[in-house]
């Protein structure tokens, strides 16, 4: 229903009730909002208020949160790593209390601040507990921050242990250790564990050629590179489309990131 006022001044005195149908039960204050003003009839004095129903929205789905007591046992870590005692002492004191899911997200939020040593604490603690040494991501995010930290030799006896475990590497894990390569410059590796990753059925994605394709290209690897582009087409959707981004990215920003 719209209502035509003469003046600004008499919108504060207007009751809401007034706005609903005469054959509707009446709604509460609450539930009647101004849906939109148009003020293009001010100029002869005049404004036009829609009401009705407030729009329905989603609720939102929050965001993973590190809990309150994940703060304070990574807080805990951060005072005793200048002790092994004390470190040992808070992984079995407090670590051991959270649930699986807290104890993860501590873990990814020191990698996230690159702490190495307390991360890797954690690691090694974490996948001696039941349930999460069979866990690729655990191991794939350990060898990214060994990567990141030009650890190449830890990062690969790390692949390896998950080999002799008897899992069997994904796509991310694959990924992962091509781009520990790249940066430690070893493009022959790289390329070796590409070819392995095809071979034992695993398929490479957009972040495995993307990585590839950008630090080849920046070492001048054009035969490579031309390759891979070719290799796009049986494994990505719309290569033609991902190539030129690919390429538009790289001029843009001007130069190569590996992760």
């Amino acid at each position: 229903m719209i209502l035509r006022l003469s003046d600004w001044t008499s919108v504060q005195s207007f009751q809401l009730q007034q706005c609903i149908p005469i054959n509707e039960e009446p709604r509460s204050a609450t539930s009647i909002s101004k849906r939109s003003i148009n003020f293009g009839n001010q100029r002869r004095g005049k404004s036009v208020i829609v009401c009705g129903l407030r729009a329905s929205f989603r609720k939102r789905r929050p965001s993973r949160v590190i809990s309150k007591e994940g703060i304070q046992v990574i807080h805990a870590l951060k005072l005793a790593k200048s002790s092994e005692q004390k470190l040992y002492q808070v992984l079995n004191e407090k670590l051991t209390r959270l649930l699986n899911a807290d104890a993860l997200d501590l873990l990814g939020e020191l990698q996230r601040q690159n702490e190495l040593h307390l991360s890797l604490k954690v690691f090694n603690f974490l996948r001696e507990e039941p349930g999460f040494d069979a866990l690729l991501p655990l191991y794939s995010d350990m060898i990214l921050l060994l990567g990141r930290n030009k650890m190449v030799g830890e990062a690969e006896e790390l692949f390896s242990q998950v080999v002799e475990k008897g899992l069997k590497p994904d796509t991310r894990m694959f990924t992962e250790m091509i781009g520990v390569y790249l940066q430690g410059g070893n493009t022959e590796k790289a390329m070796e564990l590409y070819r392995s990753m095809k071979a034992s059925g695993c398929s490479p994605d957009k972040l495995t050629f993307t990585i590839l394709i950008r630090s080849l290209e920046k070492s001048g690897e054009q035969e490579l590179v031309e390759t891979l582009k070719q290799e796009c087409v049986d494994y990505i959707d719309l290569p033609d489309k991902f190539i030129q981004q690919i390429e538009q990215k790289q001029v843009k920003e001007g130069h190569v990131n590996l992760v």
